[in-house]
């Protein structure tokens, strides 16, 4: 196989991916499968940090009658779970990873010091970011797109439902066409809806990449790593 494009990602998956088939909180066999395939980048040499959404568990965008900083608050808790499920799946895997939340959550999860998690990283142990940004109005996706340039990650890789960005929504127009690669002014100009703008701008202002692929599929992240964009699209 051809060399590695990044020597370190982050790789933002949702919430949604740990809840399978029953809609909400988790499915045994999802998460272990999420870990599985996590463990199977590991296994390319890349490093990897990861940030994971609450959607499962909690989405404070649903609750209207609630105050929105404190919809939030319980948005970045759910995720502090998530991470800590997550923890446990990549051990039954054999996988070492640490969680670093945005706040002092001992003794759940430390707070994010950067040293120690690029420590980690070099190591090759998976670390993942729970609490959000911590502070409310930031997604998950500005979480991860601050946290990869924080610990000098190449790229953030947003794992979603598609096998990558298309020219327009797939699911509702059978005649949109995938990028293999795509600009960030191209997919500016096009308003190609990738992740938040916040988040998306973190990444074009600073030059990290973003993929995004189906990581449901088997190997497609680790087929775009070696190379092959077949399996997602890159935005540089």
């Amino acid at each position: 196989m051809s060399e590695l494009l990044y020597k370190r990602i982050l790789l933002k998956i949702s919430g949604e991916s740990l809840q399978g088939k029953q809609g909400h909180g988790y499915d045994p066999e999802a998460v272990a499968d999420t870990a599985a395939r996590i463990r199977a980048v590991l296994e390319t040499g890349v490093q990897i940090a990861l940030v994971v959404g609450g959607g499962n568990l909690w989405r404070g965008a649903a609750a209207s009658e609630m105050d929105r900083v404190t919809a939030d608050h319980m948005g970045m808790l759910a995720t502090v779970m998530n991470a800590l499920r997550l923890k446990d799946a990549l051990a039954r895997q054999g996988v070492t990873s640490r969680v670093h939340a945005s706040s002092d959550l001992r003794p759940f999860a430390a707070r994010f010091e950067r040293d120690e998690a690029l420590a980690q990283l070099t190591r090759g142990e998976i670390v993942i970011f729970a609490g959000g940004t911590g502070a409310p109005f930031f997604t998950t996706d500005t979480t991860a797109a601050l946290r990869a340039l924080e610990t000098n990650c190449d790229a953030v890789v947003k794992a979603t439902k598609v096998d990558g960005i298309y020219t327009a929504d797939p699911m509702k127009d059978p005649s949109a066409v995938k990028y293999d690669r795509i600009t960030f002014a191209k997919a500016l100009g096009d308003r190609l809806k990738i992740m938040d703008s916040a988040a998306f701008s973190l990444c074009m202002d600073n030059g990290l990449h973003i993929i995004v692929c189906r990581f449901t599929e088997p190997d497609a992240l680790v087929k775009i790593l070696h190379g092959d964009f077949s399996a997602g699209t890159i935005v540089s």
